[in-house]
């Protein structure tokens, strides 16, 4: 694990354990996880399914309530807040699901603008859904409906409506399980582009060896244990070659 001063990290979790259940039923998911999140890092977490990644997504994204351990995001712990607390810190973090989750009935820029705080006028909605979508390379696709946009287009939405806010955090489960080689390249190469440009911090989950090279750093989470934290190059020289096609990360 990389030591990084406090003010440096988007997250920072120390000894953190989460159970399932009560008594007898308890089950534990998680066990004593360490790890720093530097601002501006891409962070590609890894392991099979079962391994509690979604789980531990959703306590840094302040979806659910960790009791045990410390848990710091963007520099405030979030270990034993209430429900309307941790409302306040999920405004700074955006987040991408495997499905885009867009309504049917509303074109992209609509999509978007549900995203806005609710203290925004119309016309301040408007103008910040269409610079984000213009930026996500859909400025011919602002007033389309979901039904007329691809596979990629629409994730491309799902990105522009999380990023709208302009958090600081973002976390992504699975964002290119449903897309194609072309266009789940497009995706994690955006992400990859405005985490570098826009110091944004990503913590992406995902299966697909494809996207590993936008990472700075892999971690791989097996059985509720943080196994290994390592640099892309480290990951690449240590893995079985037959497991990974290493010509991804010669470009």
């Amino acid at each position: 694990m990389q030591t990084v001063i406090p003010e440096q990290l988007a997250v920072q979790i120390r000894h953190l354990n989460y159970y399932f259940g009560q008594g007898e039923l308890r089950k534990q998911v998680l066990h004593d996880i360490n790890l720093d999140l530097p601002k501006g890092q891409i962070v590609i977490m890894t392991g099979p399914s079962g391994s509690g990644k979604t789980t531990l997504l959703s306590l840094i994204g302040a979806l659910r309530s960790a009791k045990e351990g410390s848990l710091k995001v963007l520099g405030k712990e979030i270990v034993g807040l209430n429900k309307l607390q941790l409302v306040g810190v999920r405004r700074n973090i955006g987040f991408i699901f495997q499905s885009h989750n867009l309504f049917d009935s509303l074109t992209a820029s609509q999509n978007v603008e549900m995203a806005v705080e609710l203290l925004a006028n119309w016309h301040q909605k408007r103008e910040q859904a269409v610079q984000i979508l213009t930026q996500v390379g859909l400025s011919d696709r602002i007033d389309y409906k979901p039904q007329a946009l691809s596979g990629g287009q629409k994730q491309r939405v799902a990105i522009a409506r999380a990023l709208v806010n302009q958090p600081s955090l973002i976390l992504a489960d699975e964002p290119t399980a449903a897309l194609d080689k072309k266009s789940g390249r497009d995706v994690v190469t955006l992400m990859q582009k405005l985490a570098k440009e826009q110091g944004r911090t990503i913590l992406m989950v995902t299966h697909d060896n494809r996207i590993l090279d936008v990472a700075d750093r892999i971690i791989n989470l097996i059985d509720g244990n943080l196994e290994s934290d390592d640099s892309l190059e480290h990951f690449v020289a240590t893995r079985d070659p037959k497991s990974l096609d290493r010509r991804m990360f010669m470009t």
